[in-house]
């Protein structure tokens, strides 16, 4: 097949890098084929760095303007076939619209609004149990793509910015990220904290705090609760975060996308998880570790917690259990570098 596919992903951030395999594969199985990508204008920057992917169509607002400039794009790139990975009516609507010969989704159960199905003329069956990369390898597998090893395509970029910050710190690090776009989703600072000191004292380790808009003062929080072992990152930009990620031993996150574009680097994680299930969409290295109330949580894939602050389903993740994953993930890596030198 060499046909010019489009993929309808449009965010977030999270979402597209689990997208990424499915991409690759397309792209593996058929090198000639011209894959276009509709995306959200705020995850441009990020699709830009995605080698694989032969032209962006973005959407550059939600309104009416937006979706007809989108649909003229589309159209005149005469598409064979669309990929709905979203499984929105909003990413349906807008593959059926693009006028591809063939627009294919997933079935109607795997579906966050199942009318949706109503825009596909194929329907695709999936485990939706399994974690979101399976699901949208199954897509691209039932577009013809061949199974094969996880490809996470992000091209890798220096940042001289970051280049000079990580050279005043005092060896390798590791990164600490306690802002999400859901509150439902941030752990404590002060927790955060602790884990940087021991960190520091524990495996001689410094922490790069990370942040970004609106969370300037959690951030500012870590360090001055850290006793001297983290350090406020600049100002980051997705370009940023990249160049940061080639010197990290570690990153510690709730679900977010600077998690899972850590994951996709091969940057060892631990992950804290509340209100969304690691089985679908936490790191998907077997070697990384996932601490979890989502059994427990009754505020599923909500923004905020509807318990009681004392109560509060990630605040019940505590400090020392997440200080023994720290632990036994760095002895993991430690060994799999050990026998890489052997």
């Amino acid at each position: 097949m060499s046909a010019r596919t489009l993929i309808v992903r449009l965010g977030s951030l999270g979402d597209l890098v689990h997208t990424l395999p499915a991409v690759a594969a397309l792209r593996r199985t058929f090198p000639a084929m011209e894959i276009d990508w509709l995306v959200d204008r705020p995850h441009r920057e990020f699709l830009e760095l995605v080698p694989v992917v032969t032209s962006l169509v973005v959407l550059e607002s939600r309104g009416a303007g937006g979706w007809i400039a989108a649909r003229r794009r589309m159209r005149a790139r005469r598409y064979e076939l669309a990929l709905d990975f979203q499984g929105l009516l909003k990413s349906a609507a807008l593959a059926r619209m693009s006028g591809a010969a063939r627009v294919m989704g997933f079935e109607r159960a795997a579906l966050r609004e199942p009318q949706a199905a109503w825009f596909y003329r194929d329907r695709i069956a999936v485990d939706d149990t399994r974690h979101v990369i399976d699901k949208n390898l199954r897509l691209a597998q039932a577009a013809g793509a061949t199974p094969g090893p996880l490809e996470f395509p992000i091209r890798i970029v220096r940042s001289p910015r970051i280049d000079a910050f990580a050279a005043g710190l005092p060896g390798r690090y590791t990164l600490i990220n306690p802002g999400a776009a859901w509150p439902n989703k941030r752990w404590p600072p002060d927790r955060l904290a602790a884990l940087a000191r021991h960190l520091r004292d524990h495996h001689g380790l410094s922490s790069v705090v990370l942040w970004g808009p609106g969370e300037a003062d959690a951030a500012s929080a870590v360090v001055a609760g850290s006793a001297g072992s983290a350090h406020l990152a600049p100002p980051t930009g997705l370009q940023d975060l990249i160049a940061l990620a080639q010197g990290a031993r570690l990153m510690v996150s709730g679900d977010t996308g600077p998690l899972h574009i850590t994951s996709a680097l091969g940057v060892p994680a631990v992950a804290l998880f509340g209100p969304t299930n690691p089985l679908r969409n936490g790191p998907w290295d077997p070697e990384d570790i996932s601490l979890s109330e989502y059994p427990r949580c009754d505020c599923h894939y909500e923004r905020r917690c509807r318990r009681a602050a004392a109560d509060w389903c990630l605040a019940r993740i505590g400090t020392g259990d997440v200080m023994q994953a720290i632990d036994t993930r760095l002895r993991r890596a430690n060994a799999v570098a050990g026998s890489r030198h052997i």
